[in-house]
Order: structure tokens, then sequence, then C-alpha cells
């Protein structure tokens, strides 16, 4: 198995640590691998529910959000016909 040495940590973030340990009834190495499995070792099917629940929450509180990526299109359309409209604005006329 690999090893890991953190170094630099502050000394309250240690004392919780080993806090948390002795309330889990671990040592402090194993409470820190549990964290880092709890953690790390998210499987995608998790994340995924995670974001399908959080996109649930945000619609219940916003309602249903515009599609961003239509919206980028339409003001970019409307910035290229302002720019042509003003490119046919600045042609000198023929007499």
């Amino acid at each position: 198995m690999a090893q890991l040495t953190v170094r630099g940590l502050d000394e309250k973030l240690v004392k919780k640590l080993k806090m948390r340990a002795a309330r889990n009834g671990r040592s402090a190495e194993a409470e820190h691998r549990a964290i880092l499995q709890e953690v790390l070792a998210v499987a995608d099917d998790d994340w995924w529910e995670r974001a399908r629940k959080l996109r649930e929450e945000i619609r219940s509180v916003y309602g249903t959000l515009p599609d961003s990526g239509r919206d980028r299109a339409e003001m970019i359309d409307d910035l290229v016909r302002r720019d042509e409209e003003r490119a046919g604005a600045a042609k000198p006329r023929g007499d």
C-alpha cells in the first residue's frame, strides 16, 4: 500500500482529527484514512445522484432556469447583427 505524509498542518486541525478519531474509536491514522475514503472515493453514480438532487433543489427554489447556451447564442447573433448594421451604415454611398 502507498503511504502519505502530510506536513505543515495546523495544530488545531491535528487536535480535531485526534478528537474525531477518539469519538470513532480509531487511531488518528485510521481516522485520516476514513476521511480520505469518505471524501475522495465517492462513486460516480453517487456524484450524479447528488447533482440530480441539487438540480431539483435549485428548480424548487428558482423554477426552471433558461438554457444559458441558447441565451449566449442569441446574444452572439444580436452582436453580429449590430456589427453588420454598423458596417452597412458606415459605408459611403455611391453617387
